[in-house]
């Protein structure tokens, strides 16, 4: 059994792009179109456990953790997912721990749903826009109605189990205009665990060259400062926010977790309903697919020249304007799907929301750097982004990530 030569996260589509909703932003529905029509839709049983003891058998560590995606993932079934569980214990090797995550937009899950989540240990990201008619401004069903009441329902029934929830918000041209409303929300039913994720669509705008629902650059970096300062005056500990633990890693002597802020990427790679493995999540196209599981095993696929390629492109692409500046540790030019403006001297390839995340990177930097070095004198009081990181090996010695032990207990 030869494993990987690096950690891997690896979204698998059970369902492939299919979803319950019609959300304005989405990016991945139209992935459909890439199978033909009348063809299998869910991920067929052989090729499930094919993929469970590939990526078992390729997964560096004790903990092999799982990430289930969409569309829609829910869209499988519930006893699709018991099979699931039911498939990796089989396949488990001793002394080694199975960890899943699964990312919904919590239309169906219910309490016979959030039993079996609580009961196999699932860690759930739940995508969740903000109050009511901030979430509902796009997303929503295919008869335009808002999906809001629904997430909530979702969050509440997982409250009410104990399954650990993230909450993943996306930030689109109209919440971007209010961040106190937004986060206020978020604190107020109780959210531990945030992430932001800005819209950015390249498109038909006349003068900005994006849709009409991607978030100015500017204003996402007012939004993420905003955010910051509110954060900083009563949260630090109490509340993660996913880009603020990131930020404050160069600080800690630490590399970056999130591939959007790491030198290079390829880590975060695609498996198809039908086995399929594309270079990354936004990437999903006739270019980037490299091959097929069934024909390929997953380890060749993860160490192949055309993934190991993709991932260095990100860095022999980065702009010299990129990589002179201030804030270079704490960026590294940002995902390589949003850079497709030009520099202030005419180079190609910087970041559509460099102008904001620039921003909210200076205006952070001092308090995070007063943050770790409180954390590295040991003091309690102050955990916020700090030593260990949600991503980092646990301080308990169980060798999971603290994310996945002891975080929250």
């Amino acid at each position: 059994m030869v494993a990987a030569s690096r950690e891997f996260q690896i979204f698998a589509k059970p369902i492939g792009a299919a979803c319950n909703l019609a959300c304005s932003y989405c990016y991945y529905l139209g992935k459909q179109s890439l199978y033909p029509e009348g063809a299998p839709r869910r991920m067929p049983d052989d090729l499930l456990e094919q993929y469970i003891v590939q990526h078992i058998e390729a997964s560096v560590g004790q903990t092999v953790s799982f990430s289930w995606h969409g569309g829609e993932p829910t869209i499988s079934g519930l006893d699709f997912f018991r099979k699931v569980v039911s498939i990796q214990r089989e396949h488990r090797p001793p002394g080694r721990r199975i960890f899943n995550g699964i990312q919904t937009n919590g239309l169906l899950l219910d309490d016979d749903w959030a039993r079996f989540l609580a009961a196999e240990g699932f860690g759930v990201g739940l995508s969740l826009d903000g109050p009511k008619e901030l979430h509902d401004r796009y997303r929503v069903s295919r008869g335009a109605r808002g999906s809001h009441d629904q997430a909530m329902a979702a969050f509440n029934v997982l409250q009410r189990h104990r399954v650990a929830c993230d909450i993943l918000c996306v930030v689109h041209d109209q919440n971007v205009l209010h961040p106190h409303e937004a986060y206020g929300f978020f604190r107020s039913i109780g959210a531990r665990y945030i992430s932001f994720l800005p819209v950015v669509q390249p498109g038909p705008g006349p003068s900005t060259g994006v849709t009409s629902c991607t978030v100015p650059a500017q204003a996402f970096g007012a939004f993420l400062c905003a955010v910051f300062d509110e954060w900083l005056q009563g949260d630090v500990g109490r509340i993660y926010v996913h880009t603020f633990e990131e930020a404050a890693r160069p600080a800690l002597g630490l590399d970056h977790s999130l591939c959007l802020f790491r030198k290079t990427c390829g880590e975060i790679p695609v498996i198809e309903h039908n086995g399929d493995f594309y270079s990354c999540d936004h990437y999903v196209d006739a270019e980037h697919r490299v091959g097929n599981i069934r024909e390929t095993g997953l380890v060749d696929l993860l160490d192949s020249k055309e993934q190991r390629a993709f991932g260095q492109a990100k860095l022999d692409t980065l702009p010299r304007y990129c990589r002179s500046c201030e804030v270079r540790p704490m960026c590294n030019g940002g995902c390589p799907k949003d850079r497709f403006i030009r520099t202030p001297d005419g180079e190609p390839g910087l970041n559509y929301l460099c102008a904001g995340l620039k921003r909210f990177f200076i205006h952070s930097r001092p308090h995070l750097e007063r943050l770790a070095a409180e954390s590295r004198r040991g003091q309690p009081a102050v955990r916020g982004p700090a030593i260990p990181g949600r991503n980092d090996p646990c301080p308990c010695g169980s060798g999971r990530k603290y994310k996945k032990c002891c975080l929250g207990k």
